[in-house]
């Protein structure tokens, strides 16, 4: 299949739809685009899209169907009645939702006849079409292979295995890690803004610590799928030493100290479970039980 030759067809424009679509024009797809409001369209149409009247029209333009709309409600309002139209096709869901949601989505499309890629987008729109950025997908491998060339206009596409809720289920957990490095993140620039440094001064520095922070995690992973934490780096019993250094810093400069009194606390359960000694990495024991049902 000639990448440069395949047609793409995109449904939902919005910001990261528009996006997808403007990523498949650029690299020379012929692209047919459909929104509900059909003016979101005209920008596209400008830079080469073909603009379908129906979105039963806009499947049947192509063999591949990108959809991202705002939700599964979104999308099954706009799929269901035009099932029929999927037969033989192969449809990748880029709409966010949660894994049970993307298992659901592949039954109905199996059951009209469809290959079904469940899919993550880990950018923002600007990124769309960096090879630099990640698009997790994950479902039918013979549709992945079929369509990779075109999908790696968008992005550098992984595909994480036939279990459709693994694009859903790494995307969430991807987005936790970020939001965590980013509070984390803020707070420590808090932290060194009360003694007027500013943030661009801190961040190259907590950039380059962050390298050094992945080298801890792919040293973790082999302990954490061993179920065994060696605490020759440093134990959980020395971390619960080390936070305290920062509430009181934090403190000290009337912080918000939420965050890392919850990481003190989430260690500390650690401890009572007889993991002072282990390291870090152990403390995804309690992680995995509820608060009080260790």
């Amino acid at each position: 299949m000639n990448a440069e030759q395949t047609a793409v067809t995109v449904i939902g424009l919005g910001s990261m739809g528009s996006a997808l679509a403007a990523a498949l024009l650029d690299r020379g797809h012929p692209t047919t685009v459909w929104n509900r409001s059909a003016h979101k369209a005209q920008t596209l149409v400008e830079r080469g899209a073909r603009r379908a009247a129906t979105c039963e029209e806009a499947i049947a333009a192509s063999p591949l169907t990108i959809v991202c709309v705002l939700d599964y409600e979104a999308l099954h309002t706009i799929l269901d009645p035009v099932a029929g139209t999927l037969a033989g096709k192969v449809l990748v869901n880029l709409t966010s939702g949660s894994p049970e949601q993307a298992h659901e989505a592949d039954a109905w499309a199996r059951s009209h006849s469809a290959d079904y890629l469940d899919g993550a987008i880990m950018t923002t729109p600007p990124g769309v079409g960096s090879s630099e950025m990640m698009f997790l997908y994950s479902g039918s491998s013979a549709a992945f292979e079929a369509h990779r060339p075109t999908l790696a206009t968008l992005g550098d596409p992984l595909h994480l295995g036939v279990d459709p809720g693994l694009a859903s289920l790494y995307d969430v957990a991807l987005l936790g890690l970020m939001w965590s490095t980013m509070t984390g993140w803020l707070h420590g620039t808090a932290l060194v803004g009360a003694e007027k440094t500013e943030a661009t001064t801190f961040t190259p520095i907590a950039v380059r610590w962050l390298t050094a922070v992945a080298g801890f995690l792919t040293a973790y992973a082999s302990q954490v799928d061993a179920g065994r934490y060696p605490g020759d780096d440093a134990t959980v019993d020395v971390q619960i030493t080390a936070i305290d250094h920062l509430i009181h810093a934090a403190a000290a400069r009337g912080l918000d100290n939420a965050l890392p009194e919850l990481l003190k606390s989430t260690m500390e359960r650690a401890k009572a479970a007889g993991r002072g000694s282990d390291s870090y990495a152990s403390v995804i024991e309690v992680l995995k039980s509820p608060v009080g049902g260790e």
